[in-house]
């Protein structure tokens, strides 16, 4: 039994440090490092690596970690895992870290130094904001009532996903994470606004790889051979009506061709024809029924027209379902840090996220920091080459995470 006085001591202390958290004004604390996060902003926007390429990237996250005496390891050859704060029960948040194969069109000093890869979809923004929080609540660690785990995940944008590799590595072990959170910046809302919704917000995604080969022949004899271009365009319309007669129309798909290469003269059938597209849905029946017809198309287009089809589905990232309990949770508390003005429900989109990985093993919430900067009526999309996100931003994103760390461990 604890005695009386230990108990005693404990509930002033308990009391003591929740009267300390109130007293806490988050987005000061934010702004005071504003300065500092925007520096390791620029520099990792300046010196950005592709999925599962990021050893730079991870030894600066590491040297920032280190100059502020955070526990840390690397998990998978490009992920880092750090831990702040007592013993309790632990939640996690998490940020990816990789960039894309785009050539950079910002004309911004600090644009990429290396040509043809770019941060275009606000990860290095991610990464800093988590450093951010990392040094504010190892600044404030004495008030956390359990741990933190800060997951730096590399290769979102590239299948297997950093996700599932860091998860099957262990990260929500040792010790065992009750929640993970993440943000993710949104160049369509206001800077500084937080969006966010229960239930599916973002699709599965699966890549599709097809391969058409057939007889070549001159184009003035097509019955001496097969032509494969007709084969592809009409694969291509019978692939749409899976989407419109095949599913509930209720049920939200997407199936979209999105490259085609074959040929190289005007008069010549090509014997090899490649294409590839992305499918995408909310539910896993529908996934399952359109994969399904996909194959069924393919065989027998390939009987009618005498052609070799050869379909290859790699599955991609599973549908991304937030919380419910959580993602109140995060809505109260981006109320609180933010005014009830400056939180808006988000629309659920047709993208992917590896994020689903965790949110698939414990309860999960992902939400969005709008970053258009005032005045600006409509901005750059992600993956863009021309995105250039409100760093002040920032600070609202740096502030939720800290406090959703501090907040939930209270719970």
């Amino acid at each position: 039994m604890i005695p009386n006085a230990v108990k005693v001591v404990l509930a002033v202390q308990v009391f003591n440090n929740l009267n300390k958290k109130k007293m806490i004004n988050f987005i000061n604390e934010a702004k005071e490092i504003f300065e500092k996060v925007s520096s390791i902003r620029r520099h990792i926007h300046q010196n950005p690596e592709l999925s599962f390429q990021e050893f730079e990237t991870t030894n600066f996250i590491c040297k920032i970690l280190a100059e502020n005496n955070i526990e840390f390891q690397r998990i998978t050859e490009t992920g880092v895992v750090a831990l702040i704060g007592n013993s309790g029960k632990c939640i996690a948040l998490r940020a990816d870290i990789d960039a894309l194969p785009i050539v950079e069109e910002t004309g911004l000093e600090y644009a990429s130094n290396c040509n043809g890869v770019m941060h275009a979809c606000g990860h290095d923004m991610h990464t800093s904001m988590l450093l951010g929080a990392a040094i504010l609540l190892k600044k404030n660690e004495n008030l956390l009532n359990g741990k933190v785990k800060l997951i730096f995940q590399p290769g979102e944008e590239k299948l297997p996903g950093g996700a599932k590799l860091m998860i099957d590595a262990g990260v929500l072990n040792n010790p065992t994470v009750d929640a993970v959170f993440g943000q993710h910046i949104h160049p369509q809302d206001e800077s500084g606004k937080i969006a966010i919704a229960a239930g599916p917000i973002m699709a599965s995604t699966d890549e599709l790889y097809l391969t058409i080969k057939g007889k070549g022949a001159h184009a003035a004899q097509p019955h001496l051979g097969n032509d494969i271009i007709l084969t592809a365009s009409q694969l291509i319309n019978q692939f749409q009506t899976i989407i419109t007669k095949f599913k509930n129309p209720l049920q939200p798909a997407v199936l979209s061709i999105t490259s085609i290469h074959a040929g190289n003269t005007t008069n010549i059938f090509p014997e090899e024809l490649k294409m590839m597209g992305t499918m995408r849905t909310f539910n896993a029946e529908v996934r399952s029924l359109i994969k399904e017809k996909l194959k069924i198309i393919c065989e027998n287009y390939a009987v009618l027209t005498s052609t070799e089809i050869i379909l290859d589905i790699a599955e991609g990232y599973p549908t991304l379902i937030n919380d419910t309990n959580a993602a109140e949770f995060v809505r109260t508390t981006a109320v609180e840090l933010l005014s009830n003005e400056n939180v808006i429900a988000f629309e659920p989109k047709m993208w992917a996220e590896d994020f689903a990985y965790f949110a698939q093993n414990v309860p999960s919430v992902f939400w969005f920091l709008g970053v258009k900067p005032d005045g600006i009526e409509q901005m750059p999309a992600l993956h863009n080459p021309k995105l250039n996100p409100d760093e002040n931003a920032m600070i609202h994103g740096t502030a939720m995470l800290v406090k959703v760390a501090i907040d939930y461990l209270d719970r």
